[in-house]
This record gives structure tokens, C-alpha cells and sequence, in this order.
């Protein structure tokens, strides 16, 4: 069953274009996640759907009922949807409780008592119920953003809606706000989120909406979307690569050199020290095989490599092109002595090695 459903639906500032013809449908349950470069609408379609930006053109129905619709009851239907936004928005003059109680008690007509209640069993489920007569100033963060969740929670929504839920928070913060949120998947909410926490949104969706070009450029389940992505701007996104790049053009080549880089890299772009220690060892073995097995009989060498390590996806990729004859110590069962460690290394820890020769090149892509 569906609880959104947009259909052409187009969002302008004046002579700008944000959106044109957005077409969504969001099923029950369904975790979405929505990424995409700054400013490409990302916020403005969220706010879109509770008509908090009006749109320009198209069709939004919430739990059947459209929302656009001249005449609609906009409060009511508002009502099956909750938004987390970047800021919290807690009453500052309230305490805790105060804050949840509100809107049930005065749009629901919730007695008191219930209302208390049930704030009590989710400030329980967010794990802040010392927090229930706290004042908002006294909070953390990440316990303000919790709060703010628990307070879309009073009013049982069809869907929750967060634009950018962790973007002011301290990164000590980040982890109980997207713990809250991974409790809700499971619990099967119906969520549309905007991030920038990529291994999040890996983690907690359904699908990932990719926006630009003024919509959503592509879309997928997160292995499709982050793995094999099929349009340049999402692959220019999702990758936002940082490389490594080193080549070798004799036998003598400068080892220390090439380590040293590897370590450099690794540390300027926070990947871990185990990695660090495990790419040198790699590429070392990787560089003495192709040596042997490629180069058996001398002649001019070639070996460019190239390390890449994606920030949104954590994943490090070796990348190799070598000339000399077609050879592969990853399909050869007779490997030299000095190679069979490093290979057998590289064979255990990689995802994925793909090979392939064309035009005299030997082609290697190594996912760590």
C-alpha cells in the first residue's frame, strides 16, 4: 500500500527551477533515503510534501488523500506526517514533557493524563526518560534531537520525515540520533530521509533517491545506487574519490617511496591504520607478481597504479594496468614463490577482483 504518491510535481523561485516533474511513490514501510549535492532540492521536495514550500505544479497524496487538492484539509492530513528538521525546534520555554504533550492534547484532543503516558513510553524508546522534566538548554544535541523525535511520535504518523536529522549535531552526537532512527526502520515507519551520512544511508534504506538535474536522477536499493551506480553525477557523487596514484618503470623501483605515499594518503584522508598496514603489504606482493608474471623476460616496464578510497562509501579499491604479455596471478595455480603470499593476502580480504585483458593491457580492480 502506498503513503505517498507524487506525481509531476515542480517547485520554482521566481525564474528559478528547483524541481520539474518529480514522479515518487513510497510504499508502507519503506526506509528512503534522499543524497545529493547542496542545493538540489533535496529539502525543498521534503518540504514540499507537508506543502511547507508550495508547489509550482503536480499532484501529492498522503495516505490517499492529495494534499494539493483545492479545498484540502491541509492541517489534518499535515497531521499523518512527522518532521524532524536540522534544529531540533523544541519550545525553550517548556520542559520535556511539556514539549510532547502539546500537540496531542491541543490538535488531537488527548486527555493529559494519556498524553503524559505515551510520552513516557517513547522518551523510554529514545532512551531519555530522566530527561521528562529537563528544560530544553540543559540538553545535549543529540538528546534535543531525540526529544524532537519523540515529539513527531505523539501525533502516530503514517510517515516521518527528516531533512538532514544530524547536520548540527557534534560528531560525538551523530550515533545515538542515527541509532534512534535505525530503531524505527525496524520497527517498519515509514521514513524519507534527507543525508549526508552516506554508510547510514547504506545501511538503514530501502532505496536511495539521488537527486539533480532538478529531481531524482537515479534511484535504487543501496547496493545498486552505491556499488554500481549508472549515471555520471551519481557515480562523481557517491565515489567524491580521493586517489593515490604511483608508477613503475623498472625492476629496481623505489619501494620506500611508494609505501611512504601509500601512508601519506591513508593518513591525510583518516583511513585506518590496519588498512594503511595491509595496502602497503598488497601492493608490494601485487607489484613483485606482475614483475615476475608479466615481465619474465625483461623489456620496458609499465605498471601504473592507483589507489582510491571513497569518503561516502569507506571502501578502497586497488586499481592496476600493466603491459608485458596477458597474465593474471589471481587465474594462475603455478605462482612464483614471491607472490604466492601477497596473493593469497589480496584473495582473502578482497569483496571483489575483476580482471580482464585488452590490447596488450592487463587490467586489474581490486574492492578492499
Amino acid at each position: 500500500m502506498s503513503v505517498i504518491e507524487v506525481n509531476g510535481l515542480c517547485k520554482s523561485f521566481g525564474a528559478l527551477e528547483v524541481l520539474r516533474n518529480v514522479d515518487l511513490t513510497v510504499q508502507e514501510g519503506e526506509t528512503l533515503a534522499i543524497i545529493g549535492g547542496s542545493g538540489c532540492g533535496k529539502s525543498v521536495f521534503l518540504r514540499s510534501l507537508e506543502l511547507l514550500e508550495k508547489p509550482t505544479a503536480g499532484r501529492i497524496l498522503i495516505d490517499g488523500e492529495e494534499i494539493t487538492a483545492r479545498g484540502a484539509p491541509i492541517d489534518r492530513i499535515r497531521r499523518k506526517m512527522g518532521m524532524v528538521y536540522q534544529n531540533f525546534n523544541l519550545f525553550s520555554h517548556m520542559d520535556v514533557m511539556d514539549n510532547l504533550c502539546l500537540a496531542p492534547v491541543r490538535l488531537l484532543g488527548m486527555p493529559r493524563a494519556d498524553a503524559k503516558k505515551r510520552a513516557m513510553e517513547l522518551l523510554e524508546q529514545v532512551s531519555l526518560s530522566s530527561k521528562a522534566y529537563a528544560m530544553p538548554d540543559v540538553l545535549s544535541g543529540g538528546q534535543k534531537q531525540r526529544i524532537a523525535i519523540a515529539r513527531c511520535l505523539m501525533m502516530n504518523p503514517r510517515v516521518m520525515l527528516f531533512d538532514e536529522p544530524t547536520s548540527a549535531l557534534d560528531p560525538t552526537m551523530v550515533g545515538e540520533v542515527l541509532a534512534t532512527i535505525r530503531q524505527l526502520a525496524k520497527q517498519g515507519m515509514t521514513m524519507l530521509i534527507v543525508t549526508h551520512e552516506m554508510a547510514f544511508a547504506r545501511d538503514v534504506s530501502d532505496r536511495v533517491l539521488f537527486f539533480a538535474e532538478k529531481g531524482i536522477y537515479e534511484q535504487g536499493t543501496p547496493a545498486e545506487v552505491f556499488d554500481n551506480p549508472k549515471g555520471k553525477l551519481t557515480q562523481a557523487f557517491i565515489r567524491r574519490l580521493k586517489t593515490f596514484s604511483f608508477n613503475i618503470d623498472n625492476r629496481a623501483f623505489d619501494l620506500m617511496r611508494m609505501q611512504g605515499g601509500v601512508i601519506q594518503f591513508c593518513e591525510k584522508y583518516g583511513v585506518d591504520g590496519a588498512v594503511s598496514r595491509r595496502l602497503q603489504l598488497m601492493l608490494e606482493e601485487l607489484n613483485l607478481a606482475l614483475l615476475s608474471g608479466c615481465y619474465p623476460d625483461g623489456g620496458d616496464i609499465s605498471i601504473d597504479l592507483e589507489v582510491e578510497y571513497g569518503a561516502a562509501t569507506g571502501e578502497t579499491r586497488i586499481r592496476c594496468r600493466s603491459g608485458g604479455r596477458a597474465y593474471s596471478p589471481f587465474e594462475d595455480e603455478r605462482l612464483p614463490e614471491s607472490a604466492e603470499l601477497g596473493v593469497t593476502i589480496l584473495r582473502r580480504v578482497a569483496k571483489r577482483i575483476d580482471y580482464r585483458c585488452e590490447g596488450g593491457i592487463n587490467e586489474f580492480e581490486i574492492v578492499l
